[in-house]
C-alpha cells in the first residue's frame, strides 16, 4: 500500500488506514513504539503486561467465565 508523507505542524505525518490498524489490533490513542531497523521505519504497538490480578479483574463477577460441576457418575461411584 502506498501513502504520502504530509506536513503536520513542524513535523511530517503519515495517515494509517483503519484496515491496517485492525490487522495489528491498534486503535486510536493506543501507544506505539517508533524505531529505525536496518534503515526502515518500524511502528509497533506497546502492549502493557497484565498482572495476574489485572487478568482476574477483567473477568468481573459474571458467571460466564466460571466452570460448573460435571456429572461423572452416581454419588459414591465417581469415575476416574
Amino acid at each position: 500500500m502506498e501513502t504520502r508523507l504530509q506536513k503536520w505542524g513542524n513535523s511530517q505525518a503519515v495517515r494509517l488506514p483503519k484496515a491496517i490498524l485492525e490487522l495489528v489490533n491498534i486503535s486510536e490513542d493506543d501507544r506505539i513504539e517508533l524505531k529505525v531497523v536496518d534503515g526502515n521505519i518500524v511502528l509497533a504497538p506497546i502492549r502493557k503486561h497484565l498482572t495476574l490480578k489485572d487478568r482476574i479483574n477483567q473477568y468481573g463477577n459474571n458467571n460466564v467465565n466460571r466452570a460448573g460441576e460435571w456429572e461423572i457418575g452416581k454419588d459414591g461411584e465417581e469415575l476416574l
